[in-house]
């Protein structure tokens, strides 16, 4: 369970070994925990960069765990800030992206083509799906359509088959959306990755990062797509895509709610869309979740910082350190 905040699944037994019985010395930890003492040794260290250790005060040379309470809360609290700040740096790598793309559309035409309209997009997928031969990555934002994903599938099972790594990032509001997590799970079954976020990149397909499509139009991908191979916009889009998985979380596992302010990243992520002037209809869409959702997150957590108005709840939410 620890291992998703940074720590070993071995040096974990060596915490909670301390915590069951802080008399014990190097020799006796390394006997419960089945480790060498040259293992223990490590895992102290590992343990004491992650300061969930110190040096014992009443037995010199000796090591104490420090309270789960305040040294496991610090670890999330570092985790978070870490977050925040990929997701910063995540913003800024879209909008880069959105101008370099939309800047070199014209240039592109010596470099790849224009393919209007949806029967257009899933032959060059076809395409794309059979010839790949080492990675898939795609990112796909908002309400996904059962027969798109249907339309997915043959291309999906025929790489795996081939030993592709396939990588996909969906929006965390697609946990709801039964057919999407049917897929999921199935793409999961058959040794694909999938993770999800609050916010992920406009729709990208990268095969074999030699590559990619994007849409011509972010607001209706439907209308088609521009198929990219110029190395300058593949190096940004992949650039953009591998900080969005690094940020998202695997399918199955759950983000725990930041354990100082209770708001969970979808909401954080809320109060900084409506924080830079976005309606609610805006930051739900970015979301993937209606306006009404947006009410009730806005709702539950004006209800939190004993708010009457959101312009209020704003003011308390950045005085609370939320924004």
């Amino acid at each position: 369970m620890l291992e998703a905040l940074g720590l070993t699944a071995r040096a974990g037994r060596v915490y909670q070994s301390l915590l069951d019985h802080p008399a014990d010395d190097i020799e006796a930890m390394a006997g419960r925990c089945g480790l060498t003492t040259t293992q223990v040794h490590d895992c102290l260290d590992e343990l004491g960069h992650l300061m969930l250790v110190r040096a014992s005060s009443e037995h010199p040379g000796r090591m104490r765990a420090v309270d789960p309470a305040v040294g496991l809360a610090d670890m999330l609290a570092r985790q978070e800030a870490d977050l925040a700040a990929r997701q910063a740096a995540l913003a800024a790598s879209r909008a880069t992206v959105t101008r370099l793309v939309a800047e070199r559309a014209e240039h592109h035409a010596a470099h790849g083509e224009r393919l209007l309209g949806m029967d257009a997009v899933h032959h060059r997928l076809e395409q794309m799906s059979r010839t790949t031969t080492r990675e898939a990555l795609s990112s796909q934002p908002g309400n996904q359509r059962p027969e798109d994903l249907n339309a997915s599938r043959p291309g999906d099972a025929g790489a795996l088959a081939r030993g592709v790594t396939i990588r996909t990032i969906y929006q965390d509001s697609t946990r709801h959306q039964p057919h999407v997590a049917n897929y999921a799970h199935w793409l999961l079954s058959q040794g694909g990755e999938v993770r999800t976020a609050p916010t992920i990149p406009q729709r990208i397909v990268i095969a074999d990062r030699r590559e990619a499509l994007v849409p011509i139009d972010p607001d209706d991908h439907r209308k088609g797509a521009l198929h990219v191979t110029e190395p300058g916009i593949l190096a940004a889009l992949l650039d953009l895509y591998e900080q969005a998985w690094n940020t998202a979380v695997p399918l199955g596992a759950t983000t725990p709610d930041d354990p100082q302010t209770g708001l969970s990243a979808t909401e954080r992520e809320l109060l900084r869309l409506l924080g830079t002037g976005l309606t609610d209809d805006a930051a739900g869409q970015r979301l993937g979740i209606s306006s009404r959702t947006v009410g009730r997150h806005m709702a539950s957590i004006m209800e939190r910082l004993n708010a009457t108005s959101r312009f209020e709840a704003g003011i308390k939410a950045t005085q609370n350190g939320w924004l």
